[in-house]
């Protein structure tokens, strides 16, 4: 679930902004990223957010099914929490802003990082945040550190060509077997998935080999909007594949609950029925927004 939840939203993972950014360096500019963003990956997102807990429940079934108490215990919770706290509200409005601006950003001017900044200093204004609090957020500084690194190794492996060089070379390989696009599309898209395999960071699959099966993608006549967003949300879906393939599988793995042996026998099982989901439902639902 929390791949097709983070494939839904552009802003949902650090990976997905990443993936745009790239998508720029080779000439795929989408406009209102986050709008077209959510808009082809609300049909087959949702569908798989419903069929997970389902297909799980059904080949995975919990120890226990009958928890009577589980009402009064949240409500017995929440009377010891109280009421919504100053800071709450204020992030709830800050967040409403953020989201606001990502969303209308292009019509008003205001790019992605503004809205980011503009919230995050209205935090820190406002007393909800203080520095302290980011200075300790290592995973987002380390995050920010990775970006400039891989924003920058793609682009100098653009500008000098190797990109360019290697998406010929692979898209001359697939002509050889006379592959219409689309064929080329889900050959490539199934490759970029399951080589994650070999990776356990999902910025860095994306920093090592986004560009590159882009420009695949492209130089086998792949429409670019489609090649590029359908890349990006697999980045999304294969971090359940294992306990290692990103960082939310391997705190679900941490907490003891499942068998390795399970963790990837279900992970694999449900990259399958993700895959036909989006590959059958996007497909359709693509089409109809005129992607290809």
């Amino acid at each position: 679930s929390a791949g097709n939840s983070s494939a839904l939203y552009l802003t949902a993972a650090a990976q997905n902004l990443l993936c745009l950014k790239l998508a720029e360096e080779l000439g795929v500019k989408i406009a209102s990223p986050w709008v077209s963003w959510f808009k082809a990956a609300s049909l087959p997102a949702i569908i798989s957010l419903l069929a997970t807990p389902y297909v799980l429940y059904k080949i995975f079934p919990p120890e226990t099914k009958d928890t009577p108490d589980a009402p009064a215990a949240a409500s017995e919770r929440l009377k010891q929490m109280g009421p919504v706290t100053r800071s709450e509200w204020v992030m709830i409005g800050t967040m409403l802003l953020a989201v606001s601006l990502w969303i209308f950003g292009d019509f008003l001017g205001v790019s992605s990082v503004v809205a980011a900044m503009l919230g995050l200093s209205i935090l820190l204004l406002l007393g909800v945040l203080n520095w302290d609090d980011c200075l300790s957020e290592k995973s987002a500084w380390d995050t920010l550190s990775w970006f400039a690194v891989l924003v920058g190794m793609a682009g100098q492996l653009t500008n000098f060509g190797i990109v360019t060089w290697m998406s010929n070379y692979v898209a001359k390989f697939l002509q050889s077997f006379s592959l219409s696009w689309p064929a080329a599309f889900g050959a490539l898209q199934a490759s970029y998935f399951f080589i994650h395999y070999l990776f356990a960071s999902q910025t860095g699959h994306v920093g090592a080999l986004y560009s590159a099966f882009l420009a695949m993608h492209l130089a086998s006549g792949v429409p670019g909007i489609l090649a590029a967003l359908a890349l990006a949300y697999n980045t999304n879906l294969f971090g359940a594949l294992s306990h290692y393939s990103s960082g939310q599988s391997a705190v679900y793995y941490g907490a003891g609950y499942v068998e390795l042996s399970d963790v990837f026998k279900l992970g694999f099982i449900m990259a399958m029925v993700n895959s036909i989901i989006w590959g059958v439902v996007g497909a359709i639902w693509w089409k109809f927004l005129g992607l290809y």
